[in-house]
């Protein structure tokens, strides 16, 4: 498995030295996991040994939380299986992203179960701090060569891992630099998305107060009413041509994108782009669709409406809402609010769909002034734009770790 690839930048540099994994410092040391780490799977626990009272019983899904409930056994165990608060895991059977991979355990002392490997370094090569970092670097190649072959569910053996080579800086406080510099930048990873859930949190509940008047914005008085939405617009549902898959349908040199569920899911509420485009055929046997017009996916992933930017079409599975008696935003705001609603009115066969009868009858709470869904809409849209700067600031964050990682964990950049 390789660490980095090889650079004739660093090779001109006559303190470097090339490697199996790479262009490393000229000190630096290549070591196998097996010589490195440690791994020590859990104990196999039968059914009748899950018991209500003892130590914990650390499964996977004990790792991403320490809230998550134990199971508990009260038999003797090796002291090779017991697990203390600071020690490292590394689970080599989950999912890609969440349970797979390398922890820091921060619950309490409890006994390991399998599929989990207690790692511990030889500290004569390495610090705790520096296993962990190379650790999380092998997982993040092995989730990268997983989502190569369409892979969620990632399995590793032993045999696999201990081979794996490592650059290994020789000095203990280089090491140590390293992982404080990666650690601070973790750091502001969390802060970033602790903030990101608070403000997500706050807009939900703006939300729920404001668009069913719960809680009114200054100047605004006066009793809201229940209306219907093929009262506040003229709902049309989107047309398909056929055979779908035909290639006569589309172009992709044409401005007139043709609106997929994946295209929806994927964005937020402007619709900016879309993955095909119809050619003037297609466009005469679909439902062609404004720049600025509000539509709503009706089949599959049900009620997830969006704004479009485009000059669009839409097939049999949106609906688009034409001559609006409401503010746009206002009612893109409240669709919103009542989507997971959907799923319990949809009609059901192979997959989830919604009718225009349903969507017409469906009844929402409206203001009684066209000026205050604008201001309410206002509101809620300045929180939409103060979590999607959130949102851009902590991709970057993570990119620059990535960068970090790469540079610092291959000796690019020195810290000592």
């Amino acid at each position: 498995m390789e660490v980095m690839e090889p650079s004739a930048k660093y090779l001109a540099k006559p303190a470097y030295k090339q490697t199996e994994v790479g262009v490393i410092p000229e000190e630096w040391e290549v070591k196998t996991i097996g010589e490195s780490l440690r791994l020590i799977n859990g104990r196999a626990f039968r059914p009748d040994e899950w018991q209500q009272s003892g130590l914990p019983i650390i499964r996977i899904q004990n790792l991403n939380d320490t809230e998550s409930a134990f199971n508990y056994f009260a038999g003797p165990i090796e002291e090779r299986h017991r697990i203390e608060p600071g020690d490292l895991l590394f689970a080599w059977s989950g999912t890609t992203g969440t349970s797979f991979g390398a922890r820091l355990w921060g619950g309490p002392t409890g006994v390991l179960n399998q599929h989990i490997f207690k790692v511990v370094p030889n500290l004569k090569n390495l610090t705790m701090s520096y296993a962990f970092l190379v650790l999380r670097k092998v997982q993040e190649q092995i989730e990268k060569q997983a989502h190569g072959f369409k892979a969620s569910f990632v399995h590793v053996k032993k045999s696999d891992l201990v081979g794996v080579l490592l650059p290994v800086p020789p000095s203990k406080a280089e090491q140590q630099a390293i992982a404080e510099a990666l650690s601070d930048a973790d750091a502001l990873i969390e802060s970033l998305e602790q903030l990101l859930a608070k403000k997500r949190q706050i807009k939900q509940g703006a939300m729920q107060e404001l668009l069913t008047g719960q809680k009114r914005l200054p100047g605004f008085a006066g009793g809201w009413a229940v209306k219907r939405l093929g009262e506040l617009a003229s709902i049309q549902r989107g047309a398909s041509p056929r055979p779908i898959d035909s290639p006569v349908w589309f172009d992709e040199n044409s401005s007139v994108g043709w609106v997929r569920i994946s295209d929806v899911t994927q964005a937020g509420m402007h619709l900016t782009e879309t993955t095909q485009r119809l050619s003037a055929q297609g466009i005469q046997h679909s439902r062609p669709v404004a720049k600025d017009s509000l539509i709503m996916s009706i089949c599959a992933t049900v009620g997830r409406p969006i704004i479009t930017k485009i000059d669009t079409c839409i097939h049999d599975g949106f609906v688009v809402f034409d001559k609006l008696l409401a503010d746009q935003k206002f009612l893109y705001y409240m669709l919103s609010s009542i989507e997971d609603d959907w799923s319990r009115h949809g009609q059901t066969g192979s997959q989830m769909n919604l009718n225009t009868g349903l969507i017409n009858s469906t009844a929402v709470p409206m203001p009684p002034t066209v000026e205050e869904q604008t201001a309410i809409a206002t509101v809620l849209s300045d929180m939409d734009a103060e979590i999607a700067a959130l949102e851009t600031k902590l991709a970057k964050a993570r990119s620059l770790k990535q960068g970090m990682m790469q540079e610092l964990l291959t000796g690019r950049i020195r810290l000592v």
